[in-house]
């Protein structure tokens, strides 16, 4: 039983080897030249406007756990397209129901106004 295990440690010791050297290698054959436009702070390319540690609007968690929750929902139709044949009207009507609760709760945020960014 323990001779089953030896390509898998053999496995996370190559793979630990590799993730070494390419940590170790370029920090000693590297070029150090510093500079203090390398040193600066930048966000996506360009330089950083106001502090970074303002605070968000509630709105903004909402919107993005409403569409985490939907595009969640969304997901499950692949697996039902998939065996969809299979299922027949059985699925079908399984699918309807699915939609219809996921509507409804849509329905529901919308008339809340939680989609209404102010």
């Amino acid at each position: 039983m323990p001779a089953d295990y030896i390509p898998i440690v053999m496995l996370i010791a190559i793979a630990t080897f590799f993730a070494a050297v390419a940590l170790v290698v370029p920090s000693l054959l590297g070029p150090r030249k510093p500079n203090p436009a390398k040193s600066e702070i930048y966000e996506s390319g360009k330089l950083p406007i106001g502090k970074a540690r303002r605070r968000l609007h509630v709105q903004y968690y909402r919107i993005a756990m409403l569409f985490i929750l939907f595009d969640i929902e969304v997901v499950f139709l692949y697996p039902w397209a998939v065996v969809f044949r299979k299922l027949k009207v059985f699925g079908l009507i399984e699918m309807a129901v699915f939609l219809a609760i996921l509507l409804v709760g849509y329905v529901y945020v919308w008339r809340k106004g939680a989609l209404e960014w102010d």
